[in-house]
């Protein structure tokens, strides 16, 4: 999530110029490659290093890599466990958005519930302009989960699990660590790739609006990802690994992991909603960490299935539903505008009040977009 000076007025009758223009830069859908070509050898780095690769290259500023998760890069990434198919598959698409769930969303602050932390945030007023890309590791980390799944079912088998889909593998164990690691690689190639797409937004931004001057990263944060981590556990300190699927992480204040400009209020919790409904921002909490093992839910989460909403809707309809409620769409897919509609999902502001009021975020800012671009 970007922060910028913009506010709606600035804004409003260039949103679909915006988009279509971020379209051209960043590409978006199925397997759609991008812009940049990269050799083997690059990207071996960029799974080693994540946006420090992207910052080196002149792709962000340093203030970029401080106010990302991790610093933008996994340390446990080792390259070499990850297959010659994945990487195949990696080289055409850095620097693009993705389809399904992913989205690039100019939103606007609609309301703001802590004024003093959403100062710390770079959130000073309603009305002001924000940026969010919600994409992730693409082709790569796709086959690189194929790849470790197939290797598990081979070597332990799921017969005595409840659901095949929870196969694994012990985390000590060599196939557990050559997945971590694998995955540590993908999450760096997600760093490397949304630090490419922020900075062809600015460009984007410069050119049409005629400054990108405070177009300022608020936080990078991942989710469907395991962490190493310290946790009370039955009133011992213990290191685990928590599993954050469909989730995110909410540390409260003082935790070494947050990055230190945010160390002292929490680490920043992005909740995006479904296209065309409200998202969040909140900032993580000590009970999250006494709850939830500090993680609070990473989307409103889905209520219908995509074949469902197939059979239900037509991207057309949904497009032409947004756009009454004043919000712009730009997609390569109809199919995909249907699979996605917000009726598929949750209610955002229900599902975040619930965080709120358990403790596992706490509420700062809520947003709602003015344009959205979908693959």
């Amino acid at each position: 999530m970007l922060r910028t000076d913009f506010t709606e007025r600035d804004i409003l009758s260039k949103r679909k110029q915006l988009l279509n223009e971020i379209m051209k830069e960043v590409p978006a859908g199925v397997g759609k490659p991008g812009i940049t070509k990269l050799q083997k050898d690059i990207l071996l780095e960029i799974l080693q290093s994540g946006s420090k690769w992207a910052l080196k290259n002149g792709y962000g500023y340093k203030e970029d890599i401080d106010r990302t998760e991790e610093y933008g890069c996994m340390k446990s990434a080792d390259p070499q466990v990850v297959s010659d198919k994945a990487l195949s598959r990696g080289m055409p698409q850095l620097g693009t958005l993705g389809a399904g769930n992913h989205f690039l969303e100019i939103q606007k602050v609609d309301k703001i519930y802590d004024v003093e932390i959403a100062k710390k945030f770079g959130i000073e007023k309603e009305g002001q302009i924000t940026v969010s890309i919600h994409c992730g590791s693409r082709g790569l980390g796709h086959q690189v989960a194929s790849d470790y799944i197939a290797k598990m079912e081979s070597k332990y088998g799921f017969k005595d699990l409840p659901d095949r889909e929870l196969i694994n593998a012990p985390i000590n164990s060599e196939l557990g660590q050559q997945y971590y690691k694998a995955m540590c690689c993908g999450v760096n190639y997600a760093f490397a790739n949304r630090q490419m797409i922020e900075h062809w937004v600015r460009d984007v931004f410069n050119k049409l609006m005629g400054t990108s001057d405070g177009m300022s990263q608020i936080y990078d944060v991942c989710h469907n990802i395991a962490k190493m981590e310290k946790h009370k556990v039955d009133n011992e300190i213990k290191t685990v690994c928590v599993h954050r699927k469909g989730a995110t992480r909410s540390f409260g204040p003082g935790r070494d992991e947050i990055p230190e400009i945010y160390r002292s209020i929490g680490q920043p919790v992005i909740i995006p909603g479904s296209m065309g409904t409200a998202s969040y921002l909140l900032v993580g909490t000590k009970e999250a960490e006494e709850v939830s093992f500090a993680s609070t839910a990473h989307g409103a989460g889905r209520v219908s299935s995509r074949a469902a909403m197939l059979r239900s809707i037509r991207g057309e309809d949904v497009k032409r539903k947004l756009e009454g409620k004043n919000i712009e769409v730009i997609s390569n897919s109809m199919k995909g505008l249907a699979e996605e509609s917000p009726e598929a999902y949750k209610d955002i502001d229900e599902v975040v009040k619930t965080s709120h009021q358990v403790g596992m975020g706490k509420m700062v800012v809520r947003l709602v977009p003015l344009g959205v671009m979908k693959g």
